[in-house]
């Protein structure tokens, strides 16, 4: 347990450390947050606060981007690297490899989130989540989901710049689509249906429901629990040290 701690810790820092990882992660979302509520914070249609429906969206970027770009590229990196052949003499197996790799993004992702409710909190006057809850649960389901798509590249993706390329071309089609930069509710029906096939949308939703007080979705919870479970066993299946 020390050692996966460890592991945890030194992968965390070397995100932190990393200066595109650690713009797009931390800095980017609070210049997109300062960017979408500088006109004022007209409701959406609907009645939702502008505020209230772009802090919970952003905080999906920054998960999905922790998940697809950086944890994917990293994965690869290793691999092509040698890091991964010499991590095969330690009794480290792929799951536990991955579930390393995973908790270390997501508490990247955990500071971007955080930073995001502080700066929303402190001068945008956002609401807090009414449902705790569902928001952690959706959260975590959210990165699991995500994180499972992301180990998957980083499987099959033969260097660390082709992990990244793929998760990219990923990444920016699923928050444009999915409503992580775009409200949902000012897209057009051909758009949002598109959307409503993406998997980070069921994020998206559960978000922003549990943070008006919403019920969560039980489909929204199950497609991204299924996509955990496939696209995780899949991506354990396909592990090349």
């Amino acid at each position: 347990m020390k050692g996966i701690v460890n592991v945890i810790a030194v992968e965390l820092k070397l995100a932190v450390r990393e200066p595109m990882s650690a713009f797009f992660a931390l800095a980017f979302p609070v210049i997109m947050l300062w960017v979408k509520l500088r006109g004022g914070d007209k409701p959406l249609p609907g009645g939702v606060r502008l505020v209230d429906a772009t802090v919970p969206m952003l905080i999906v970027f920054v998960v999905g981007l922790a998940a697809l770009v950086v944890l994917p590229a990293t994965l690869a990196q290793y691999r092509e690297r040698r890091v991964l052949k010499r991590l095969r003499a330690t009794p480290a197996s792929p799951a536990m490899l991955y579930g390393a790799q995973w908790v270390a993004h997501m508490l990247l992702a955990v500071l971007g989130s955080a930073l995001l409710v502080g700066l929303g909190l402190a001068f945008y006057g956002l609401a807090g989540p009414a449902d705790v809850a569902g928001v952690l649960l959706a959260w975590l389901l959210g990165g699991l989901s995500l994180g499972a798509i992301g180990l998957l590249v980083g499987a099959l993706a033969p260097s660390g710049r082709a992990a990244t390329v793929i998760g990219l071309s990923l990444f920016f089609p699923m928050v444009f689509l999915s409503g992580a930069v775009i409200p949902r509710e000012t897209m057009g029906g051909a758009m949002r249906a598109i959307g409503d096939l993406m998997p980070m949308a069921p994020a998206v939703d559960a978000l922003r429901d549990g943070w008006v007080g919403n019920a969560v979705s039980a489909s929204n919870v199950g497609i991204m629990a299924a996509i955990a479970l496939v696209a995780g066993a899949i991506a354990v299946r396909a592990f090349r040290w």
